[in-house]
């Protein structure tokens, strides 16, 4: 009879230890664009092995009309622990209340670069003379729908001088990576953040364009009001904010801030 109810005891203590490791554990839901996408890819698993936690991750630019955007996404009512975004498309969801302001923290900066399609000649962009040349005698530009393509639209072509003889060749290029539009031989040439031309095949990576006419994109994370696992969520993003994380920051193209 004693065996009887210790087996008893003992399987109730399982069951317990069983249930609460069901509770410790969470499915995060983890909205990121595509600037901090190359580092995510490698961080959150380590998060996830180390944690016991599970990541289910969609992708979004940071901006735009596209309904994949993380803004529209979260219009929508989509359930999301984490948004990992443009600094200023973030500040944005948290003026509207979408984001709790103190979950903000800081990431990664991320600077644009140009490819060109794999075997073509690699031309030399470390001057702003170069730059321009090579904008000049392009067939066709592409560039992103989100930061750094509302950048080259609005301001960098303008800063150069060349707005006009470039305004009808250069497109932007919504959802996908510029650099697979410049892979197929869509385009010329292609600019973006380096973290997101770094990863796509069949495009050769050119350098940054230079620092005189350089955009830095800061890239940050949030947590949103509705999140179904705050807690979780900000291990998450002191994680991805740690010291330990940055030789992976860098590796993926992206830049330290200057906290770390």
């Amino acid at each position: 009879m004693k065996k009887f109810f210790l087996a008893l005891f003992t399987a109730g203590l399982l069951g317990n230890s069983v249930a609460a490791t069901q509770v410790e554990a969470a499915e995060l839901h983890v909205m990121t664009s595509g600037g901090f996408t190359a580092a995510y890819k490698q961080l959150g698993p380590q998060f996830a092995a180390s944690t016991g936690n599970t990541l289910d991750t969609i992708l979004g630019p940071s901006m735009g009309q596209s309904p994949e955007a993380i803004p529209n996404r979260l219009a929508r009512g989509e359930p999301a622990d984490v948004v990992i975004m443009v600094g200023y498309a973030l500040d944005e969801l948290i003026k509207q209340g979408k984001v709790m302001p103190a979950s903000r923290v800081e990431l990664a900066d991320s600077r644009i670069g140009m490819v060109v399609r794999d075997g073509a000649p690699k031309p030399d962009i470390s001057t702003v003379d170069g730059l321009k040349d090579v904008l000049l005698h392009a067939k066709s530009i592409a560039y992103s729908d989100s930061a750094s393509g509302v950048y080259i639209q609005r301001e960098l072509f303008k800063r150069l001088g060349i707005e006009a003889q470039v305004g009808a060749k250069a497109k932007m290029v919504p959802k996908i990576p510029v650099a697979s539009v410049v892979a197929s031989g869509e385009y010329e040439v292609g600019f973006q953040q380096v973290s997101e031309l770094l990863p796509v095949k069949g495009a050769t990576f050119v350098g940054k364009i230079p620092d005189s006419v350089q955009s830095v994109t800061r890239f940050a994370a949030g947590i949103p009001v509705n999140a179904p696992h705050p807690q979780e969520a900000k291990a998450l993003l002191e994680y991805l904010a740690s010291p330990a994380a940055q030789e992976t920051v860098r590796a993926t193209g992206l830049d330290s801030v200057s906290a770390h």
